[in-house]
């Protein structure tokens, strides 16, 4: 994927039901030398994103046919596309929680102003990018080991110590990566928030809410944590030792 700076330009695709806003936003993305495309519902989703490969989504979260939280979960099993959801107004805030925790990777609250709208974009992409190339250089290096758990990186697959393979969200599995980076380290909630892309601190509990979830999946017993371990006033720690191999 390539970032504006560079010699292609990138597709972003307006997945809002409103033709009007849709056509400012689109306009103006245009100007800053990015190309637009519309889509009003799943199915032009569907076949927008087949006709060409799209470097990020803007997604309504309040179509008046569909949620647009199951057009995330959909777009989720099938792509790691950049997604900024884009929501009615900032009472929202579960949907906005549970859109990060299926994938999202940030949210702009209506109404908002197009230029915020275009940096966020150019944000979301510069770390996806970033991303993607920190992705290729652990891959030579992609398999982790801790206490008979065996994480392969960049496959996305977590064996348990009995063999069983161990689902992860995208928002579990970047988790999991932050703290296998720097296993017996205390990471605040800044940093964990930072590294899975979850950056406003309105959602600081939203870490502790896939810690938790996380917890369930790694620990024998979650309300004892002995891998993911809480360090009161600075954050968490990844308490195992870990054997790259």
């Amino acid at each position: 994927m390539l970032l504006p700076e560079q010699s292609q330009r990138p597709k972003v695709l307006v997945v809002e039901d409103d033709q009007a806003l849709a056509h400012v936003i689109m306009g103006h993305i245009r100007t800053q030398g990015m190309d637009a495309y519309a889509a009003t519902d799943s199915a032009e989703m569907s076949e927008s994103m087949r006709q060409r490969s799209h470097d990020i989504v803007l997604l309504d979260l309040m179509l008046r046919q569909e949620n647009g939280l199951d057009l995330l979960r959909a777009l989720r099993r099938d792509s790691d596309v950049p997604v900024i959801i884009m929501t009615g107004h900032r009472r929202d805030e579960i949907d906005r929680v549970v859109g990060l925790e299926l994938g999202a990777d940030d949210y702009m609250p209506k109404p908002f102003g197009l230029h915020e709208l275009t940096a966020r974009v150019r944000a979301v992409l510069r770390r996806h990018s970033a991303s993607l190339m920190a992705g290729v250089q652990a891959a030579k290096r992609a398999i982790y080991r801790w206490n008979d758990w065996q994480f392969d990186r960049a496959a996305r697959a977590l064996t348990s110590p009995e063999g069983e393979s161990v689902v992860l969200t995208k928002g579990e599995h970047a988790l999991l990566c932050a703290f296998i980076d720097a296993p017996g380290r205390p990471l605040s909630r800044d940093h964990l928030l930072r590294t899975t892309r979850i950056h406003d601190d309105v959602f600081d509990r939203s870490i502790d809410v896939q810690i938790l979830r996380l917890r369930r999946k790694l620990e024998r017993d979650p309300v004892n944590p002995q891998v993911i371990v809480t360090q009161r006033g600075h954050g968490y720690v990844f308490a195992p030792a870990v054997e790259c191999i």
